[in-house]
């Protein structure tokens, strides 16, 4: 394996998820290592899927004329130029004309990332977690039925995770709407009444297989990855040290059916 350094490099591409599969698997084990460069990095991601959201809608609008490159230096090479500060306008338009379509192209990449599934699961947390009255739409005393309900709808084999070796147990389950299709919510509970939620749908093609990624929404934390073209993330109001270990015991559940 190799021994280079993660440098910030790694970091930003492993967000842009622009890394080779050998380098990137280097970043994820030294991310697992470094809960706060993690922390970092889930900002990293959180912030990179709020812009793509913010300008998706004008992400396939084509460029404006004015701002086309070549039509910047057209009409500038027939113009007298007054010293630098004319050079460096046409420099500056130049360089926000390429960039834009640089980010154009990130825009167009999609958004049914990690960061996106993560987002839906901290909405859905935010909305149900606090209901005392109806929190699940299916209790746990149906288990079966919540089971084969969202497998139907999701026309894949789910299972619900069990967390009753992390404390946990599972009080039932519904189907949620998000913008890429219904996804399966199962939420649990302590004797505490700490209460956690589990979030899956399928992912597209470009997040078919994703190592675990944590992230941060408010008060929100958790841990979200892709296994065989299903995304998985566990959300709650606890920290990471507490969350990572019952994510991975239902990353470690959630195998081939």
């Amino acid at each position: 394996m190799s021994q280079r350094p993660i440098t910030e490099d790694d970091l930003h591409a492993y967000v842009d998820q622009a890394l080779e599969p050998e380098r990137r698997a280097e970043v994820a084990s030294y991310l697992d290592d470094h809960p706060d460069v993690a922390g970092r990095v889930a900002a990293f991601t959180t912030q990179r899927e709020q812009l793509r959201g913010a300008l998706a809608s004008i992400a396939d609008e084509p460029l404006p004329a004015e701002l086309n490159l070549s039509r910047i230096i057209e009409n500038r090479a027939r113009r007298p130029v007054r010293g630098w500060g004319a050079i460096a306008a046409v420099l500056l338009l130049g360089i926000g004309a390429v960039g834009g379509w640089s980010m154009r192209s990130l825009l167009q990449e999609g958004s049914n990332g990690l960061s996106s599934l993560a987002q839906e699961a901290a909405y859905s947390y935010n909305v149900y977690a606090p209901d005392r009255v109806r929190p699940v739409e299916i209790r746990a005393s149906d288990s079966a039925e919540l089971t084969r309900w969202v497998s139907n709808r999701l026309q894949q084999p789910i299972k619900v995770p069990d967390l009753s070796v992390s404390g946990y147990r599972l009080m039932g389950g519904r189907l949620v709407a998000t913008s890429h299709g219904p996804a399966a919510m199962f939420m649990y509970d302590d004797d505490r009444g700490d209460r956690l939620v589990v979030l899956t749908r399928p992912m597209s093609s470009g997040g078919r297989d994703t190592p675990m990624l944590p992230h941060v929404a408010g008060d929100v934390a958790g841990f979200a990855w892709a296994d065989r073209g299903m995304g998985y993330t566990l959300v709650g109001q606890l920290s990471g040290e507490i969350l990572k270990p019952i994510a991975n015991e239902i990353r470690k559940q959630a195998g081939p059916i």
